[in-house]
């Protein structure tokens, strides 16, 4: 996958905005406002995506293109060279992952209209 193409698919899920909050290159996806997805503009093979504890470390374990997110919090926080060997559709359910780790954690009347999305393999 490439930037254009995780850009889009981020974009595409809803009540999903982007900014650079932390600096002019660091490309930050929300929803309603909490990240879920983060990438350097000047290092687009890799993207930073929150995952539940356990499967963080099942993924790191089984590919050799995900592992603990750099200045992030390594124990919630994957970073995946989306330009290795992982198909679109994996890269894909992963951020879905993202998304839904993000917005089970929001306040009740904050998730409601919210869709679960797909995370099978």
């Amino acid at each position: 996958m490439n930037i254009e193409e995780i850009r889009d698919y981020c974009l595409s899920l809803p009540e999903t905005n982007e900014s650079f909050p932390f600096d002019e290159t660091t490309l930050v996806f929300k929803v309603k406002g909490k990240m879920f997805a983060m990438t350097d503009l000047e290092h687009t093979e890799w993207l930073s995506v929150k995952c539940e504890p356990e499967y963080a470390q099942e993924l790191r374990a089984k590919y050799t293109e995900i592992e603990g997110a750099y200045h992030m919090n390594k124990k919630y926080w994957n970073q995946i060279n989306v330009q290795g060997s992982l198909n679109t559709n994996f890269v894909e359910k992963l951020i879905n992952h993202s998304y839904n780790e993000v917005v089970k954690k929001m306040p009740k009347k904050e998730r409601e209209n919210l869709p679960f999305l797909d995370e099978s393999e």
